[in-house]
């Protein structure tokens, strides 16, 4: 079923039908292959980067789409109905431009922007340790000075794209406390830099998650992006833009399952009707449609917020929360559509349901969502 979109521009509608072109032409024909064999897609991100599709929230001087972030997330919910992996490998690259790009001097951006945005290079995020979980101030690995820049030993956990991306936004110890955080751009073959096996995960099999282990690795001072010590100021504003990206995932998730349960639902018949007239499950994927559109409704007031200037830290995560509490059950209710087929992988509906599950733990689980949200309430009067 196509989605019917309220975009703002004719360039925005555009863009939109060259998104769906190139999913219907070359990630939905191989997804269930790639996803079964965990085969990394690199045809997919090459049609993506080649489309422009890979740097559409920056801007067009350093070689992005300029586009809105509700057009941007908009594209995403699109990429991740068909391909759930490729979207959140889209929505990390942007997040780790995001540092360098909102951060950076004018001379690292000149520098490195354009080649992150060409389409040809992808990149990762490395905030996460596991001792840390969701507390990204009690991170431990360590950036010691040097005359001409740091040497970076620890151990970061969670990467996506770890050991094949071009480049990390890598956050790291460099002081005492919460300010003793700073950001580092650390190039994929940098010298001392290697990763772990890739971690064998529920779902989105296609992309790899690994540990990245830094022994001695030397990170010249010119790739500090920000001040010293201005780490998390850096990694809560990106963050704030991810779980946008994650909310437009998750609803594109269960857009995909909202439409393969309705399909079904048209062509199964029990009792000599079509189970979608049977009213107890009709009112199963009235309600699911009815959660997947809030949920779109909800990601896009809060991206017009980022769009206008306003404070949106609440509203993001509201969205991530919403999105992804809202995925996680319209999947469900996908799989009880299809009843013991929808169990099987003979359907798509098992993959969505595995998928949907880790939107609502990366990029901040939902627990922390609504303690971002409830502390925001409690400052407000």
């Amino acid at each position: 079923m196509t989605v019917e979109r309220l975009l703002p521009t004719d360039d925005a509608r555009d863009l939109i039908a060259l998104t769906r072109d190139v999913c219907d032409g070359v990630l939905a024909p191989v997804v269930d292959d790639a996803e079964r064999h965990r085969r990394y897609p690199s045809e997919a991100f090459r049609a993506l980067g080649d489309a422009g599709l890979l740097s559409l929230p920056y801007p067009a001087k350093w070689g992005g789409g300029e586009q809105p972030y509700e057009v941007y997330l908009q594209v995403l919910e699109e990429i991740a109905a068909r391909w759930a992996a490729v979207a959140v490998a889209v929505s990390v690259h942007s997040l780790a431009c995001h540092p360098l790009a909102v951060f950076g001097t004018v001379e690292q951006q000149q520098e490195w922007l354009p080649k992150m945005l060409d389409g040809n290079t992808i990149g990762a995020y490395s905030l996460s340790e596991s001792q840390a979980g969701s507390d990204a101030a009690a991170l431990r690995c360590a950036a010691i000075p040097t005359g001409q820049g740091y040497v970076v030993r620890g151990e970061k956990a969670w990467i996506t794209h770890g050991g094949i991306a071009d480049f990390y936004a890598l956050f790291v110890r460099t002081g005492e406390g919460s300010n003793g955080i700073s950001c580092l751009l650390v190039p994929g073959e940098q010298q001392g830099l290697s990763f772990g096996k890739p971690e064998d995960k529920m779902g989105l099999h296609a992309v790899p998650t690994t540990a990245a282990f830094y022994d001695d690795a030397f990170i010249p001072s010119g790739r500090r992006i920000g001040r010293e010590g201005q780490g998390l100021q850096i990694a809560f504003s990106a963050l704030d833009s991810g779980r946008l990206g994650i909310a437009a995932v998750a609803v594109g998730i269960a857009q995909a399952a909202l439409d393969a349960a309705t399909e079904y639902a048209h062509q199964r018949s029990t009792f000599g009707r079509r189970i979608i007239d049977h009213q107890g499950l009709g009112f199963v994927l009235a309600d699911m449609a009815a959660a997947v559109g809030s949920a779109r409704a909800t990601y896009i007031e809060a991206a017009r917020r980022r769009d206008l200037g306003m404070a949106y830290t609440r509203a993001a995560s509201i969205a991530k929360l919403v999105a992804t509490d809202a995925a996680m059950k319209v999947t469900t209710d996908a799989v009880q559509v299809f009843g013991g087929a929808g169990y099987t992988r003979d359907y798509p509906v098992e993959r969505y349901m595995r998928e949907a599950k880790i939107t609502q733990i990366f990029e901040g689980t939902n627990q922390i969502q609504r303690l971002v949200i409830s502390r925001s309430l409690a400052r407000q009067l």
